[in-house]
């Protein structure tokens, strides 16, 4: 938990300032060391505020953000129901509640943590998009704003009925069917692609039935290898004949369509159809051997 919470350090929001997360081994740990953080009077947050703007002094900023990190472990414990880990959502916080402190005019009348709680919000809001599911299900403000919402306005945890869904459609400004879609896509639920259990009902994963044989990479240029072996082996062994023979083999043998007859080849060449067939067996007996060399 501490290098999770620690690594938002690496952020050029304030080089050189470090996150308090020394010597916390868990969770649990870090909640508790946050929770005992010293707060901030308005008159010493406003004196720590003005001091960063116009002198870029590190300390007072990381005062003011250390005296929030409790705001962050608050907010993030909203979004455990998506099922990401506290410590992940809480850095994320962390990283929002950096770049409110950046950003923070004291000159506005408002406190620090009303200001933070968009920018904490923002970032966990980003984090859970990008990792909640490997397929994106929510691009657009108004797909984000339903699927942040979905859950806390319906008023059972039963499928949504007709006059439910139009009413929510309406209060986030959606369309009817992409609340049904998201709510389709909320209850899904992730499935692995290989089962880790040895149990014979469990074998049955999707990599069983997705998987094609004949598309492993060790087969795919065996078959490639071979092509280009038997092509150039045909093309050595066409240019070992005479060039009557060569036509004749080429004319009977390596036309995709209309395949020369004998007799097509006996008026080409005006022999006999019996010459051709002759010419052909010898020709393709010399080919064997040379491709069978090879």
């Amino acid at each position: 938990m501490s290098n999770a919470i620690a690594s938002s350090n690496a952020l050029a929001t304030f080089p050189g300032m470090a996150v308090p997360s020394a010597g916390v081994g868990s969770l649990e740990s870090y909640i508790h060391a946050v929770n005992r953080l010293p707060l901030l009077t308005q008159e010493e947050e406003s004196q720590l505020a003005r001091k960063f703007r116009d002198e870029q002094d590190i300390e007072s900023a990381r005062r003011l953000v250390v005296s929030h990190l409790r705001v962050v472990v608050s907010i993030a414990r909203g979004y455990l129901g998506y099922g990401l880990p506290h410590a992940d959502l809480i850095q994320e916080g962390n990283i929002g509640l950096m770049k409110a402190v950046k950003r923070f005019d004291p000159e506005r009348g408002v406190r620090l943590v009303s200001f933070a709680m968009h920018w904490i919000k923002a970032e966990i809001h980003e984090f859970i998009l990008r990792n909640w599911r490997l397929v994106k299900i929510a691009t657009t403000k108004a797909q984000r704003k339903l699927f942040f919402n979905l859950r806390s306005l319906k008023p059972t945890l039963d499928t949504l009925n007709s006059s439910e869904i139009r009413s929510i459609a309406a209060k986030l400004g959606v369309k009817p069917e992409e609340v049904v879609e998201m709510e389709t896509r909320l209850s899904g639920q992730d499935i692995a692609l290989e089962s880790s259990s040895d149990d014979e009902d469990e074998r049955f994963a999707p990599i069983g039935y997705l998987r094609d044989p004949g598309a492993e990479p060790s087969q795919v240029f065996e078959v490639e290898q071979n092509a280009r072996l038997s092509a150039s082996g045909l093309a050595h062994a066409l240019a070992s004949l005479d060039a009557r023979s060569r036509r004749i083999i080429e004319a009977r043998w390596l036309k995709e369509k209309d395949q020369a007859t004998l007799h097509d080849l006996a008026a080409e060449f005006k022999v006999s159809a019996e010459r051709i067939r002759q010419i052909e067996a010898k020709a393709m007996q010399k080919m064997k051997g040379l491709l069978s060399a090879a």
